[in-house]
C-alpha cells in the first residue's frame, strides 16, 4: 500500500527513475538476494517502505515473524545501502515503536522512555532496531540515513484479510459483507473506546517526499493527520461511507490494545507539510477502491 502510494507520488513528479522489485521478484529477508539487488543498480536514493504488518490479531498470533521478517528486512536494505554507496536512505517506522502509556500527542523524543504495547512489541522492537540502524550509521559514516514515523494508514491497495488486517480495511470489509447478507449486526473487537489516528496513504507518500527535500532532516520525523477518533465513532463513519444500516455490538472480551496513540506533528509541520485528505475524503476514497476491486487479500 505505502509503496504503490510513493509510487504515484513520484509518477507525479516525472523528474525520477524509479527502481522496484516486486516481493516475488526479490525476497527482502534473503541478504545474499538483496546484495545482488545493490550491486547490480546502485540507485542514488532508497524508500525503504516494505514491512510485515497486520492488525492485533496477526501481531499476537506471529509475534515470531513480525520480529524475524522486519528485522532481516532492515538490517539488509539498511546495510546493502551503506555497503553499495547509497547516501540517503528513508526507513519507515511506525507509531507503535512509541511506549504504551506515552504522553499524548506522542513526540519523537518519548522512544525508549517506557514499556511497549504487549500485543505489538515484536514489530516494534524491529522497526526501533531498523530507526536506530539508520541513525548510527549517520553518525558513524556520514551518510543521510533517516527515519519517518507514520500513524496508523490506510487507502487503496490495503489488506482486507478477514484476520489480520487492519481495522479500517477490517471494518469496511466485514460491513460490506453484513450489507450483502443482510446481517442486522456487525462485531466490533473491544471497548470501542481506545483513540487512534489515522492518515491517508496518499498524504503519507507526499509528506515522505517532503522530508526527502530536506537536505538535513532530523533522524526521526513523525507523519500523522493532527487528530484522533475513537474507535467506535470511526467504526460509525466506516459503516456510513460503506452504506450499511445495521447495529454494531462491541465484544469487550477481546483486546483493545494500546488506550491511545496520537502522534505530535510540531516537527514535520514546522517544515512546511500538513496533510490534504480529511478522514471522510479518504474513507470514501478507500471504500471506493475496494469496491473497484484494488485489494489484497
Amino acid at each position: 500500500m505505502v509503496g504503490s502510494a510513493v509510487m504515484r507520488a513520484l509518477a507525479s513528479r516525472g523528474d525520477v527513475i524509479c527502481v522496484t522489485r516486486t516481493r516475488q521478484e526479490l525476497d527482502l529477508c534473503n541478504q545474499a538476494a538483496v546484495e545482488d539487488f545493490f550491486a547490480l543498480e546502485k540507485p542514488d536514493v532508497v524508500i525503504h517502505c516494505a514491512a510485515k504488518v497486520g492488525g492485533i490479531h496477526a501481531n499476537r498470533t506471529y509475534p515470531a515473524e513480525f520480529i524475524y521478517e522486519n528485522l532481516a528486512m532492515a538490517t539488509h536494505v539498511i546495510h546493502s545501502a551503506w555497503k553499495h554507496g547509497v547516501r540517503r536512505l528513508l526507513f519507515l517506522g511506525s507509531s507503535c515503536i512509541y511506549p504504551r502509556e506515552a504522553p499524548q500527542p506522542m513526540t519523537e523524543d518519548c522512544l525508549l522512555t517506557s514499556p511497549l504495547e504487549p500485543t505489538n512489541e515484536a514489530y516494534a522492537l524491529a522497526k526501533i532496531a531498523g530507526l536506530k540502524l539508520c541513525e548510527h550509521y549517520r553518525n558513524q559514516y556520514g551518510v543521510c540515513y533517516h527515519s519517518v514515523m507514520p500513524t496508523n494508514l490506510y487507502g487503496p491497495g490495503d489488506n482486507y484479510h478477514p484476520e489480520n488486517s487492519h481495522v479500517i480495511p477490517g471494518l469496511i470489509r466485514r460491513f460490506h459483507q453484513a450489507k450483502l447478507d443482510h446481517d442486522p449486526t456487525v462485531t466490533l473487537w473491544g471497548t470501542g473506546t481506545p483513540r487512534r489516528e489515522f492518515l491517508y496513504v496518499d498524504d503519507l507518500a507526499d509528506g515522505i517526499l517532503h522530508v526527502l527535500a530536506d537536505h538535513n532532516p532530523p533522524d526521526i520525523v513523525n507523519i500523522g493527520y493532527g487528530e484522533d477518533i475513537q474507535i467506535r465513532e470511526l467504526a460509525e463513519r466506516i459503516k456510513i461511507a460503506v452504506g450499511y444500516t445495521g447495529e454494531i455490538q462491541l465484544d469487550p472480551s477481546m483486546p483493545d490494545g494500546t488506550p491511545r496513540k496520537w502522534m505530535d506533528t510540531s516537527r514535520i509541520r514546522a517544515m512546511g507539510w500538513k496533510p490534504t485528505h480529511t478522514l471522510e475524503e479518504g474513507l470514501a476514497k478507500t471504500v471506493k477502491a475496494y469496491l473497484g476491486g484494488n485489494l489484497r487479500q
